[in-house]
């Protein structure tokens, strides 16, 4: 099998030693053979993107529109390889798979027009015979690092906003995922980006991960993971003043009051919860229910739950996924030994065999549950959720909002005073109103507050708060 090399200087350079790709789904289906890359392949990387940067940042708006829109476009017309790509080494089943993939294409055809839309502002000077031109300039060499769980849509909406502002890249994908980002860079050399502009370094976090977070000419970093990690690369960056971007954890809450509507609470909460395997950061892993509804809405949600059909990937009658990894799946089931320890009656949770060997975990409900409990504090980051039960909506507001995250959050109820109400007492950076808190758009800010992010939105046009940075010129006209 051929290995998948590292993309450095606009060449594929083999690494020191390489790594099997395994599907979640059947472990006996290897994907690919990757390279993983040195310390001193990503001094290399930083070396071929600082080369590139002077001439890629001043390059005409309507090039680099050009490279991302045919990248965008190459995306979507792949979509079902790509989609099939992912689901073979994340377990997204492949309707979100190529879902997925279907929103890293429009994020990078979204960019594209961002290349054009760079404006800044002429502002009138206080003294006379003197303008005032506010423009934005590239940060310089953007260090990207992302997680397994989204391994083409992040990365995409990471790299794109980073080439469209004139910034070169240097990029390690998780070590579990690298398939998808490689993919990535296959497409962008295709669709004419220069050599050295975008480098892909793959690898452990402890030795390419640290590289690129120790060089000293790598100017931002752009991190999605756990919380722990997100702290250190807060602490690397700041010991050598780099920009930083950080978006972390979450244990999101949706409340369902009395008057909501149960059909639509109930799906809303199984797709929060489950879709995905339960592993995205915006999945919602506390209901929190209001005591008149409360019975009906965990009979309901119980029934919906059983029935879901766990199996291979790319299975179509699969509704749900294997968990990614074995260690993620031994930590999902510690979590449900120890919802059991608190107290909680647990509904599901079990490992499973399936018709392949992979890491196949039943969806779990905890009930009886309180916010106290580690459960309901700390992220599991698999198909597990909590039901919180709680007397009015006051009560409801201010356990949704008893955690050190702050990602998304949800509601459902037919009240527009509560709806209304929530959405501004909500302490997240995402409020949904009888939605999942796990569906977002490409084209508007993503991220959240407290111990979920930092630094600057990411998507949308905000996204050139983190990729630019501000210019204020004065020039006398005499």
């Amino acid at each position: 099998m051929q290995v998948k090399a590292n993309l450095i200087g606009g060449q594929w350079i083999a690494g020191q030693a390489t790594q099997e790709n395994i599907n979640p789904s059947d472990t006996s289906d290897v994907i690919g053979v990757f390279a993983q890359a040195a310390a001193e392949d990503v001094s290399s990387a930083v070396a071929a993107a600082k080369e590139a940067q002077a001439e890629w940042a001043v390059l005409d708006a309507q090039s680099r529109h050009d490279i991302l829109d045919r990248t965008g476009n190459t995306i979507l017309a792949r979509k079902e390889e790509l989609g099939a790509l992912l689901a073979r080494e994340e377990g997204k089943i492949l309707p979100e798979a190529i879902g997925e993939t279907i929103r890293a294409g429009n994020v990078f055809k979204f960019f594209a027009g961002e290349c054009l839309r760079n404006t800044g502002d002429l502002v009138s000077s206080v003294r006379p015979g003197i303008d005032i031109e506010v423009t934005r300039e590239p940060v310089g060499i953007v260090g990207i690092i992302t997680p397994w769980n989204f391994p083409i849509a992040i990365p995409a909406w990471k790299i794109a906003p980073a080439l469209a502002y004139g910034n070169t890249v240097v990029c390690k994908p998780a070590d579990l995922t690298p398939a998808c980002a490689h993919a990535i860079a296959e497409i962008l050399m295709e669709c004419g980006l220069p050599g050295g502009v975008f480098n892909l370094v793959m690898g452990r976090g402890s030795i390419v991960g640290e590289a690129i977070l120790d060089h000293p000419d790598i100017t931002a970093i752009s991190f999605t993971g756990s919380v722990n990690t997100g702290q250190h690369v807060a602490e690397k960056c700041l010991q050598t003043m780099k920009k930083v971007q950080l978006e972390m954890g979450g244990k999101n809450p949706t409340v369902v009051l009395d008057d909501a509507d149960l059909e639509v609470a109930v799906s809303s909460c199984l797709n929060s919860a489950f879709f995905s395997t339960g592993q995205r950061c915006t999945a919602s892993s506390r209901f929190i229910v209001q005591e008149g509804i409360h019975d009906e809405f965990v009979r309901r949600m119980t029934e919906e739950m059983s029935a879901l059909k766990i199996g291979p990937a790319l299975d179509p009658n699969s509704q749900m996924g294997p968990v990614v990894d074995e260690r993620q799946l031994v930590s999902n089931l510690k979590y449900v030994a120890l919802a059991k320890e608190e107290g909680a009656t647990v509904i599901g949770g079990e490992r499973f065999d399936g018709p392949t060997t992979g890491f196949y975990q039943k969806p779990a409900l905890f009930t009886d549950t309180h916010n106290k409990m580690r459960i309901n504090q700390e992220e599991i980051f698999g198909p597990c959720a909590s039901v919180i039960k709680v007397k009015d909506f006051e009560e409801a507001v201010a356990v949704a909002n008893e955690t050190e995250f702050g990602l998304s959050a949800g509601i459902c109820t037919q009240s527009l005073k509560y709806a209304a109400a929530f959405k501004k007492r909500a302490q997240a950076g995402l409020v949904m109103v009888n939605l999942p808190t796990a569906g977002i758009d490409y084209h508007v800010p993503f991220g959240g507050r407290k111990g979920s992010s930092y630094g600057p939105r990411e998507q949308g046009s905000y996204a050139k708060e983190f990729y630019t940075i501000v210019k204020t010129s004065y020039v006398s006209t005499g």
